[in-house]
């Protein structure tokens, strides 16, 4: 086994010992010239018949480029129903751009300028065979300024990145701002509309016209409520949101007190206004006093009434659930801008078996509510709920005024989805020319122009 070992290992070494002795010799003999390459036939570079003879010259010769024209007359107009800070820039493009142009740069500068704008600067660039018209302003750093004249230039670039540039052309207008937008005359027509009716509504309402509002369940529970709980001589819980004054639903919420703290003080029944704003707190305890004035006591007033916990949303949700917990009130009333508390909320109010009146504006938060609680008013119902409790001649004509713009929309509607159904029927989905809906929108676009 052992010389076995050894005759492998002398062998080895007699095959790398052969290997660079013959190493040399066949490096030297690959760099030698064969017969066959000294013997070849030289090329007469001379004679012009041989067509195998390749001229030094030739093969080095440049060929020219191909002359371009560069690209035609550039237009600038003004842009229409915009502030004057848009310029409309078309320009002709080159004869020659199937010649290997492959884009289309727009330059603009501001002559006399001295804040960096006299400098040609690239504003947009336009692939070639595409639009020759760009709309110049949408690009925040090159901004154009209303009332300033600007210079143009188109260049074209080739596919050998050479820039063939046209002539400097000086804008023929400026930008001008419009004072009405031409393409929203429908907008103020429908605007034109909905304050006509709010203004014939209001007037009605102060000519002591009895409005029909439709009922809204959580608004007439108000009342029965509140009686429920004068009858069990327990308090009412009025929590007006955890938002600021800033808040829509907020202000709302707040008129809503105003009407319910009146009811109150004709009932003699306690109440309870927790806060979580500072600011809120104050225009709540100011609203409570104003209406027991108004109901003729002012001295059943309790300052505790309405107070102010904390601006901590969990920690205010653990005071009013704990004061939930031990007074029992037999009415609660959660209306304003709400969060991740509702549930909490609403949940405790419904172990304690209290009649429930809940609204907001916060998609999120009613369906808690809306399982929870006896009564939610949902969305815009919270906004006009003041309206429905006050019937103030103004509120009252504001919400029928947009009742009935609601009514014409509605309409609208409705008939633009019976005209598509039978554009689907007629062929007129597929057939402009058979479609009754294309019809009455051109119509209704020729008299808006008229």
């Amino acid at each position: 086994m052992r010389n076995t070992t050894e005759r492998r290992f002398m062998l080895k070494h007699l095959e790398l010992l052969l290997l660079m002795v013959l190493l040399p010799f066949g490096i030297a003999q690959a760099q030698e010239v064969g017969p066959q390459d000294a013997t070849a036939p030289a090329v007469d570079s001379s004679n012009p018949s041989d067509s195998s003879a390749v001229s030094l010259d030739t093969a080095l010769e440049v060929v020219p480029p191909v002359e371009i024209a560069p690209p035609g007359a550039v237009t600038v107009s003004d842009f229409p129903n915009d502030a004057g800070d848009h310029l409309l820039v078309s320009f002709e493009p080159s004869p020659d751009e199937a010649l290997g142009i492959l884009v289309y740069r727009i330059y603009r500068r501001t002559p006399g300028a001295t804040d960096g704008t006299e400098e040609w600067a690239v504003v947009k660039t336009v692939a070639a065979g595409d639009h020759t018209e760009i709309v110049d302003g949408y690009d925040p750093d090159y901004l154009v300024t209303q009332g300033t004249q600007y210079e143009y230039r188109v260049a074209a670039v080739t596919a050998d990145c050479r820039e063939i540039p046209g002539e400097v052309t000086v804008a023929q207008v400026v930008g001008r701002g419009e004072w009405f937008h031409t393409e929203k005359l429908k907008v103020l027509i429908g605007c034109i509309i909905f304050i006509s009716l709010i203004f014939y509504y209001f007037k009605r309402a102060q000519m002591c016209h009895e409005l029909y509002l439709r009922p809204i369940p959580g608004i007439d529970a108000i009342d029965e409520a509140i009686g429920r709980a004068t009858e069990m001589g327990k308090p009412i819980l009025y929590v007006p949101g955890l938002s600021g004054i800033e808040d829509v639903a907020t202000i709302a919420s707040l008129t809503i007190l105003n009407r319910v703290a009146k009811k109150v003080a004709e009932y003699q029944t306690p109440l309870r206004v927790p806060n979580r704003d500072p600011i809120v707190y104050t225009v709540a305890e100011e609203s409570v006093k104003q209406a027991y004035m108004e109901a003729g006591r002012p001295d059943s007033y309790e300052a505790n009434s309405v107070f102010f916990v904390t601006d901590s949303q969990f920690a205010y949700v653990a005071a009013v659930n704990g004061l939930m917990t031990r007074e029992k009130p037999a009415t609660n009333f959660y209306l304003g801008m709400f969060w991740a508390e509702s549930l909490l909320l609403a949940e405790t109010g419904s172990l304690s078996g209290a009649i429930q009146i809940a609204g907001t504006d916060a998609i999120t938060q009613l369906p808690f509510f809306i399982t929870t609680c006896d009564y939610t008013l949902i969305g815009e119902e919270l906004y006009a709920a003041s309206a429905y409790l006050g019937r103030e001649p103004k509120q009252v004509g504001s919400v029928k005024g947009q009742d009935a713009c609601k009514g014409i929309v509605m309409t609208l509607v409705t008939v633009g989805i019976i005209l598509s159904l039978v554009d689907i029927f007629t062929g007129g989905a597929t057939d402009p020319s058979k479609s009754l809906l294309l019809k009455l929108q051109g119509l209704v676009d020729v008299t808006s122009l008229e």
